[in-house]
């Protein structure tokens, strides 16, 4: 009897540790840099999240869609209510001038497995004009 009331305490224990999970919840999830100025074309934002599940959030990998965009983010663990960001850095030098669109595609272990984040804006030849960063 011992070993039954045992088991079944195991088992419902277990099944609370697996039920435990992580979830991401970022503030925004696209940014618009507005118009900036070929002259200068590297530009930054930061995508903050929340781990708002029972279990520590562990970003897997952030790859952005093309070469010029670079995220870097936090390779440790984001325990449950606390928070994390992801930077973006952009870089247009060479870039044809004019709107452009780039995704970062998030990996982690959270309830959501993949999240797509967006920067765009608008490259000028002109002076800076609106370069919300």
């Amino acid at each position: 009897m011992k070993k039954a009331l045992l088991f079944i305490m195991l088992l419902i224990g277990g099944i609370n540790v697996a039920m435990a999970q992580a979830e991401i919840k970022f503030n925004k999830v696209t940014h618009n840099f507005g118009q900036f100025s070929k002259k200068s074309p590297v530009l930054h934002c930061v995508f903050a999240y929340e781990n708002v599940g029972d279990a520590p959030l562990v970003i897997n990998q952030a790859i952005g869609s093309c070469g010029c965009t670079v995220p870097e983010y936090t390779k440790e663990p984001v325990q449950p209510g606390q928070k994390g960001e992801i930077k973006v850095t952009y870089n247009g030098a060479g870039k044809r001038l004019g709107h452009f669109a780039k995704s970062i595609t998030v990996h982690c272990n959270g309830k959501v497995e993949i999240v797509r984040l967006t920067i765009e804006g608008e490259m000028t030849e002109g002076e800076e004009t609106d370069n919300k960063q």
